[in-house]
C-alpha cells in the first residue's frame, strides 16, 4: 500500500510540474495579426516579439463591403489584432470589428484587441440633450464582435475604461515622450514650461511636467459648437522669456493647438515644442503646424502619418515608437506576468 501511495504521489506530482511548465501557454502561442491601418506599427511589434504576423486577407468590394480571410487556423492560440482607428474611422473601425469575429468563429482561445488609437474618444458623456455616448458604443461592438481583451494607448477621457465590461490594459505613451525631452532637448531648453493645451488635460499635464521637473502653465479654452473648433481665452501662468512644451493628448484639426502657439507667443515665449500622443491631423493640420513658429513636433507611431502630410512636416518633427510598450504589454498579457511593474506600480 505504502509503495502504491508512493507511485501515485510521485505521480501527483509530475502532473503538477507539468501544469506549471506549461501555465504561461494555456492560450496556445501568439499570433498577430495586422489590420490595414497600421501595419508598420504591426511589424515593428512582431519584430520586438521575434515573430512574424500572420498573413490574411482583408478585401473592399466595390459595394464598400469588406471581407477577411486567415491566411492558417488560429484554434486554441493567443490572438492578438493590431489595428488603430484612426481616419477613415467607419472603415478601419468595421475592419477591426469583421477581423474579431473571424477569429472568434475559427476558435481562437483568447482574443486581443490591440488598438492604439481608440475613435469616438471625445464622445463619452451626455454633455447636452439628445445626443449618444459612442465612446460606450464602440467598446460594446468591440466585445460582442469577440474580443477576450483590449488594449489601447492615452483615451481621451480616462472614463472610457469603464464603457468595457471585458478585461483591458489602458496604456501611456506619455513616459516615453518624457524620456525623449529629458535625453534629447531638455538640456538645450532656456527654463522650460510645460503648458497643458486644455484644462481637461490638466492632471496629465502636470504629471507631464513633474516627470520633467518642470512648472506648468495652462490654457483656458472653450468650445463653441458641435464640432473640432475651439477658442483659446486665456493663459494661466506664465511662460515669459521661457522655452514652451505645448502638450496633448492628440492633435485633430490643430485649430485649438495653432491658437495655443499663438497666445504663448504673445505672452513672450522663446522657442515652442509640441507634444502629442496621436497625431490625428485631420483635413490640413498638417499645413498648419508645418508653417507654424515650432521649433519641433514630437509625436508617436499610433496612429501612421501618410507621405502626402508627413512632406509638410518632416523637417521638424521626431517621431517615438510605442512598439517596444505594446510588444512588452503583449509578452506579459500572454505570459500571465504583471504589466504594472513596468510602470512601478
Amino acid at each position: 500500500m505504502g509503495i502504491l501511495r508512493s507511485k501515485w504521489d510521485q505521480k501527483q506530482q509530475e502532473e503538477i510540474m507539468s501544469n506549471h511548465r506549461n501555465e504561461v501557454t494555456i492560450y496556445g502561442d501568439i499570433k498577430l495579426f495586422a489590420g490595414t491601418a497600421s501595419p508598420g506599427l504591426a511589424e515593428k511589434i512582431a519584430g520586438y516579439l521575434n515573430t512574424t504576423l500572420c498573413d490574411r486577407e482583408v478585401i473592399l468590394f466595390p459595394n464598400d463591403n469588406l471581407f477577411v480571410k486567415l491566411g492558417g487556423s488560429v484554434r486554441g492560440q493567443d490572438v492578438y489584432v493590431i489595428q488603430t482607428t484612426s481616419p477613415p474611422v467607419q472603415h478601419n473601425l468595421m475592419e477591426l470589428l469583421i477581423m474579431l469575429q473571424t477569429l472568434k468563429l475559427d476558435s481562437a482561445a483568447r482574443i486581443t484587441a490591440v488598438v492604439p488609437y481608440l475613435c469616438y474618444g471625445r464622445s463619452d458623456k451626455k454633455d447636452q440633450p439628445r445626443v449618444p455616448i459612442t465612446a460606450r458604443l464602440v467598446a460594446d461592438m468591440i466585445e460582442v464582435a469577440g474580443a477576450d481583451r483590449y488594449m489601447t494607448l492615452d483615451p481621451h477621457a480616462g472614463q472610457v475604461q469603464g464603457f468595457f465590461s471585458i478585461p483591458g490594459d489602458v496604456l501611456t505613451a506619455i513616459h516615453l515622450l518624457v524620456d525623449y525631452i529629458e535625453g534629447e532637448l531638455l538640456s538645450m531648453m532656456q527654463n522650460p514650461v510645460v503648458v497643458a493645451t486644455d484644462l481637461g488635460f490638466a492632471k496629465k499635464g502636470r504629471n507631464f511636467a513633474a516627470e520633467l521637473d518642470a512648472p506648468i502653465s495652462f490654457i483656458e479654452k472653450r468650445r463653441a459648437a458641435n464640432d473640432s473648433t475651439a477658442k483659446a481665452l486665456s493663459l494661466i501662468g506664465s511662460v515669459n522669456n521661457r522655452d514652451v512644451i505645448l502638450v496633448d493628448d492628440e492633435i485633430d484639426t490643430a485649430g485649438s493647438m495653432i491658437e495655443a502657439i499663438e497666445l504663448v507667443k504673445k505672452e513672450g515665449a522663446l522657442d515652442i515644442y509640441v507634444v502629442c500622443v496621436h497625431p490625428v491631423l485631420s483635413t490640413n493640420a498638417a499645413q498648419k503646424l508645418g508653417s507654424a513658429p515650432i521649433k519641433r513636433l514630437i509625436t508617436t507611431d499610433a496612429i501612421p502619418i501618410p507621405p502626402e502630410k508627413w512632406v509638410y512636416l518632416e523637417n521638424h518633427t521626431t517621431i517615438i515608437s510605442i512598439a517596444p510598450l505594446l510588444g512588452e504589454v503583449i509578452r506579459r498579457a500572454h505570459e500571465g506576468r504583471s504589466v504594472g511593474e513596468m510602470f512601478n506600480e
